[in-house]
């Protein structure tokens, strides 16, 4: 699952340390862990990847992209809305930052992130 987050600043991306789509920029986010939430799980991948507190809103859609071994994951994305904590790179985020919308397009994103932030009116 991800998270869209956007406020003044831009859209929250983070840059990915880890496979797959290492070096490129992202979403934040992450899986749901035994005994989780969708929400819970949201609110712990972004606290672990950005530093902040969010809100859960609505779910804004969802993708399907191929993984290593015949595996296809199926990702949620919701809203949220950042009302806490301090903007910091963790976890597998190299980098995290406040990217403008104006600037996203320009930014390495992961596959087919640009064309359906496009697609769900985000950008």
């Amino acid at each position: 699952m991800g998270a869209i987050a956007v406020c003044d600043e831009g859209l929250l991306l983070v840059r990915r340390a880890h496979p797959p789509s290492r070096g490129r920029w992202s979403l934040p986010g992450g899986r749901v862990q035994p005994g989780e939430t969708a929400p819970q799980a949201l609110r712990r991948e972004v606290a672990e990847e950005t530093g902040l507190i969010v809100e859960i809103g609505p779910l804004v859609g969802e993708v399907t992209r191929p993984g290593v071994a015949d595996v296809t994951y199926r990702i949620q994305d919701f809203r949220v809305t950042a009302v806490g904590g301090a903007l910091v790179a963790g976890d597998d985020a190299s980098e995290v930052a406040w990217v403008p919308i104006d600037e996203v397009a320009g930014y390495p994103l992961s596959a087919g992130l640009l064309a359906t932030l496009r697609s769900w009116q985000v950008i």
